[in-house]
C-alpha cells in the first residue's frame, strides 16, 4: 500500500491546534501562503482563551477547515475551503517537510475537490498560488486545474464542476482501483442521494460518478454489487456482510448500508482489491476477500 492517500477530517482538536502552530512557525512552510502570520495569531489567542478540547467551530468561521491526515492517522496539513457565491477557494499546506515529495499534496487536492464539488456543491474551485511555489501548481495542473489569471504575483488556477466530473469519469486518479456498478443501481443509488441526509453522503455520490457502468447481464461475477454478500477482511478483522439499502439495514445481521462508511467503501469493489478508507474515527485497510453471492451472477437483478 505505497499510494500516497489522505483524508480529511473537520474536528479540529485542541492538539492539532499546537500542531498547526509549529508547523506555521516553519518559514519554509508559510514562505508562500500569504495570511500565515494573521493565522498564527488567530490559533495563539483561541488556545490561550479558550479551554475546549475541541475547537471546530472556531476554525470553521469564514470557511470550512480540516485537518489532513495520512493512512497511520498522522497529520500531515489542512485544507481550508472558502465559497464565494458558487465559487470556491482551496488553500492548501503540507506542514511537516518530511512529507514533501510524497504526492501527499495531489491527494489532499482530490480530498478537498470531492468537499467542494460533492458537498458544498460549488460550481468552480479557485487556487491562488505564487508564481514560484513551483510545487504547489504541478500538484494543481496535474490534478486537471487550468491557468484562470495572473499576475506577477499570483496565478489564480481554476476547475470547474463540468470538467471536474468529465475527468472523474474519464480520466480516473492512478491511486484509485476502478469500481463498477450497474446501470440499476446507480440509477436507484442516485434517487438515494438526492434523499439522504447523512453527513458523509458526498462519499457515495462520489463513488457513483467515478465508477464505470456495465450491463447486469455482463458484471463479473466477483463484483460486490448492491445486495451482495462478501467476506471482507477489515484491519485484523474478518467480516461476512451484505450491501443493502439503507431500509434493510442490520449491523447485528451484517447487514451493511450503503451509506455506511464501510458499506460506501466496499461498493464496486473485486475480489482481491485492498484499500484504505477512512471511517469517522481513524482509517481502516479493507480487502475484499471473496464474493459469496451477488444477485446479478445469480439472475435476481430487477429490471
Amino acid at each position: 500500500m505505497n499510494k500516497p492517500f489522505i483524508s480529511l477530517c473537520p474536528e479540529i482538536s485542541r492538539a492539532n491546534a499546537l500542531t498547526l502552530m509549529d508547523w506555521l512557525e516553519d518559514e519554509d512552510v508559510t514562505r508562500y501562503l500569504s495570511d500565515s502570520r494573521h493565522v498564527s495569531r488567530f490559533i495563539e489567542q483561541v488556545i490561550g482563551r479558550v479551554q475546549l478540547p475541541i475547537l471546530t467551530h472556531l476554525f470553521n468561521q469564514g470557511g470550512r477547515f480540516f485537518m489532513a491526515y495520512d493512512r497511520h492517522d498522522v497529520p500531515v496539513g489542512f485544507v481550508r475551503l472558502v465559497k464565494a457565491g458558487t465559487d470556491c477557494e482551496m488553500v492548501l499546506v503540507i506542514g511537516n517537510r518530511d512529507n514533501w515529495g510524497r504526492k501527499l499534496g495531489a491527494s489532499a487536492i482530490r480530498e478537498g475537490m470531492k468537499l467542494a464539488f460533492f458537498d458544498m456543491r460549488a460550481e468552480r474551485l479557485i487556487a491562488k498560488i505564487h508564481p514560484d511555489n513551483a510545487r504547489s501548481l504541478k500538484a494543481f495542473l496535474h490534478s486537471g486545474f487550468v491557468l484562470d489569471s495572473e499576475t506577477p504575483t499570483m496565478k489564480s488556477l481554476a476547475m470547474s464542476s463540468e470538467r471536474y466530473l468529465r475527468l472523474l469519469r474519464e480520466s480516473p486518479a492512478v491511486h484509485t482501483s476502478d469500481i463498477y456498478i450497474t446501470e440499476f443501481d446507480k440509477a436507484r443509488l442516485r434517487s438515494l442521494v438526492e434523499f439522504e441526509r447523512g453527513s458523509d453522503i458526498f462519499e457515495l455520490e462520489h463513488e457513483i460518478e467515478r465508477a464505470i457502468v456495465v450491463d447486469p447481464w455482463n458484471v463479473a461475477q466477483d463484483v460486490v454489487t448492491m445486495n451482495s454478500k462478501a467476506l471482507l477482511q477489515v484491519d485484523d478483522e474478518e467480516l461476512e456482510v451484505a450491501l443493502v439499502y439503507p431500509e434493510d439495514a442490520d449491523d447485528r445481521a451484517g447487514k451493511l448500508s450503503v451509506c455506511s462508511g464501510i458499506g460506501t467503501a466496499i461498493l464496486g469493489y473485486r475480489e482481491g482489491d485492498a484499500f484504505d478508507w477512512r471511517i469517522p474515527n481513524r482509517t481502516c485497510h479493507i480487502r475484499i476477500e471473496k464474493v459469496l453471492y451477488q444477485p446479478e451472477a445469480a439472475g435476481d437483478f430487477h429490471l
